[in-house]
């Protein structure tokens, strides 16, 4: 019977870069974090007179896990890239986690289109079929020789997720797709790139290598802030209606969970300047590192609140 050295074990844990206490430490974020969608229906619209559908809660669930997976697919290939521009860069790297989330992406994707109404046959349905083919895709490309060849599919999800957002019924939906895509391209590389971008930093274990690479980050990262404001900015105002904005934002569910999303990003805002800071001004660039992982945890719950959005009914005038 052959036995596992131990050396063996701690090789594995390295080219997963998880050890166990950070396993279950993920493990219980996560769990944490499915809450805010699972309940998030019935609390968000608890006192305003609105009704939810009884499955609102685990389609919001799945909406965060699709939204969760395309962040790590595309943070992978973004940071992959930022490393290849500097030229003194280690060679290790740390374990790739995108064959993972592709298979949550495509579970995740496959389960709302039965969820659907009328299925896979309807229009939502076809669209969510097609993100799930194209998880598979992205799943595929990562385990091959050229794992960037992903962003191909990654990128048909995005556009299957903004027209599944804009239906034609919808006033102007091309607009409002364009947006979604925007949105959500910027989204995921902002949170998926500071993922990988942080777990890239643990396996180098810091030096100058790991300050250059999140200097790169960090400026890539302000124009992804300002795309995502900019663009979250105009679909809320599209989707409020215009004569009573500010009191949506309390006595609707959708306006409730969008105000506690724009507190999240704010939030996110002022760490992502506390690390920018310290990564500016301070004598080891690498202590921006602390404000960085709250970043990321809050960028965890801002992905579980914009599940959460997408499931909840868009307020109506009058």
């Amino acid at each position: 019977m052959a036995l596992i050295r131990p050396t063996e074990a701690i090789d594995t844990a390295r080219r997963t870069g998880l050890g166990p206490g950070r396993a279950v430490a993920l493990l219980v974020l996560v769990a944490l974090g499915a809450l805010v969608p699972l309940l998030g229906p019935s609390v968000a619209a608890h006192g305003t007179g609105e009704g939810t559908a009884p499955d609102s809660g685990v389609v919001a669930l799945l909406r965060a896990a699709l939204f969760a997976a395309l962040s790590v697919q595309v943070g992978e290939v973004f940071v992959s890239g930022l490393v290849r521009r500097l030229p003194d860069a280690p060679a290790d790297r740390p374990g790739d986690w995108a064959p993972y989330a592709a298979v949550v992406g495509f579970a995740a994707a496959a389960t709302a289109g039965e969820l659907a109404p009328h299925g896979h046959g309807s229009r939502g349905g076809v669209l969510a079929l097609l993100e799930a083919i194209a998880f598979a895709m992205a799943g595929l490309c990562a385990l091959s020789r050229r794992p960037d060849h992903q962003m191909w599919p990654l990128a048909a999800v995005v556009l299957a997720e903004a027209l599944r957002a804009h239906p034609p019924t919808e006033h102007t939906p091309l607009i409002g797709s364009g947006l979604t895509v925007v949105h959500l391209t910027c989204s995921a590389l902002w949170a998926g790139g500071l993922l990988n971008v942080l777990r890239t930093l643990r396996r180098w274990g810091g030096g100058e290598a790991g300050a250059a690479v999140l200097g790169l980050y960090a400026r890539v990262a302000a124009v992804l802030f300002a795309g995502v404001t900019a663009t979250g900015l105009c679909s809320s105002l599209r989707r409020l209606p215009s004569a009573s904005v500010l009191d949506q934002l309390t006595t609707t569910a959708y306006g409730r969970v969008l105000l506690a999303k724009v507190l999240l990003v704010g939030a996110v805002a002022l760490l992502a300047l506390w690390a920018r800071t310290r990564l500016r001004q301070a004598p080891d660039p690498l202590t921006a590192c602390s404000p960085a992982r709250v970043e990321i945890v809050t960028l965890g719950v801002v992905v579980a609140v914009s599940g959460l959005l997408t499931a909840l009914p868009l307020p109506t005038n009058g």
